[in-house]
């Protein structure tokens, strides 16, 4: 017998990347940092998408889209966010968008299908404002205060001016509705190598880390580069140094299979040639899906910076700035999505943890919530040269909008 089950169409989904892809066009990749003049051409752009599939929606006060669906039954919100990091990718956001319209389209207007897909565009999940600013709105996380606040990381801009500049304010910010929804479901590239390198179609997600960020901050004295010497110099940058390889050669026997860490910034302080730092700063970042792991991870950071005082002749003060809590994928949700991949793309999936944050994250805290990727070429993203096989977007639109059809089927 034929298959009758709906199924996305492949050369719609990359006909709407591809005009997304446009606005704010920068070599292969994007520029479509929050709030910019594309990032709001793509938000129009999706509001006047969402007819087609029997949704309505607006923009809201902090830059949200929800679609809603007036279809009797169980509603599932799926989405992600449509701005980009700076200068980088275009499926990074756009691809869980495009893909929750897909399955909107499809199974809205499919009478044989119980319930409808309500579809999300988050905003600044990216962070140029604040990290997942959108998503957290929607589950009441984010205060009026912190938008008052909030400043562009790149330009000083403030969140209130952007705001008015997109003719936001005045509008309320959406809230989620207690017990609308049956849960979450958010597509993305997988921004690694594990399903490229494995041959696969398919991630199943399992988890999504929790992030810890840390200000690590080294004292010393500034003084002259050529007439001070190596024995009484109370170097900053040196002390960092130090620290950093301390470190990376400590944490490997105390971290998880998956654990990552990183120094993303290092500042010295004047960050003159013929001057010795009388200070330097680091941004350093935990990633992993167990709690107690990065809780053990920052206690030997400490122990590292208590040894580095004790030793001197600089000083190092560990500050935490931020915990990004894990989050557990729906273990229904995970079922749904590895039985669509069997059905659609040959089993070729694998059940694996998330190593970057995503909104899903954020919904994971108010409904249950699940994740799919795709591959990434080279496992490249924030980059201009992102990109995924359009057979594997494809691939990704039917296992989506499949796995949609199972959840809202109960």
């Amino acid at each position: 017998m034929p298959d009758t089950k709906p199924r996305a169409n492949g050369e719609r989904v990359l006909a709407d990347l591809n005009a997304l892809r446009s606005l704010g066009a920068y070599k292969t990749g994007v520029h479509k940092p929050t709030f910019s003049e594309p990032h709001k051409q793509s938000l129009d752009w999706l509001v006047q998408k969402l007819p087609e599939a029997g949704l309505t929606g607006a923009i809201d006060g902090i830059g949200n889209i929800l679609g809603t669906s007036a279809k009797a039954g169980p509603k599932l919100l799926a989405g992600s966010h449509l701005e980009s990091q700076n200068y980088a990718g275009w499926l990074d956001g756009p691809l869980g968008v495009v893909y929750a319209l897909e399955a909107a389209r499809v199974l809205n207007t499919d009478p044989s299908v119980k319930g409808a897909v309500e579809v999300a565009a988050w905003c600044d999940e990216e962070g140029h404002f604040g990290s997942f600013l959108g998503s957290r709105s929607y589950v009441g996380q984010v205060t009026e205060a912190e938008i008052d606040a909030a400043r562009d990381r790149t330009n000083g801009r403030t969140m209130r001016d952007a705001l008015t500049d997109m003719g936001l304010t005045g509008r309320a910010r959406i809230a989620a509705e207690p017990g609308r929804h049956v849960g979450y479901l958010e597509a993305h590239i997988e921004q690694g190598d594990t399903l490229e390198s494995g041959k696969l179609a398919i991630g199943v997600v399992t988890s999504i880390v929790g992030i810890w960020q840390y200000r690590i901050n080294f004292a010393g004295e500034q003084n002259h580069a050529g007439t001070t010497r190596m024995a009484v110099r109370k170097d900053a940058g040196l002390a960092l140094a130090k620290f950093c390889v301390a470190v990376d050669q400590r944490f490997p026997a105390a971290c998880g299979p998956r654990t990552v860490w990183t120094t993303g910034r290092i500042t010295l302080d004047p960050g003159a040639p013929s001057i010795i730092p009388g200070g330097a700063e680091m941004l350093f970042q935990i990633r992993d899906d167990n709690p107690a792991v990065i809780a053990r991870l920052e206690e030997l950071l400490r122990t590292t910076a208590d040894e580095a005082n004790a030793k001197g002749p600089c000083t190092v003060n560990v500050e935490r700035i931020r915990v990004g809590a894990p989050a557990m994928m729906d273990s229904r949700f995970q079922d749904a999505i590895e039985a669509a991949s069997k059905a659609v793309a040959d089993g070729r999936s694998v059940r694996m943890p998330s190593g970057a944050g995503h909104d899903a994250q954020m919904l994971a805290a108010i409904m249950p919530a699940g994740m799919l990727f795709v591959p990434s070429i080279g496992g490249i993203s924030h980059h201009w040269t992102e990109n995924t096989a359009d057979t594997d977007v494809v691939t990704g639109a039917q296992v989506f909008v499949d796995a949609c059809r199972r959840i809202l089927a109960g």
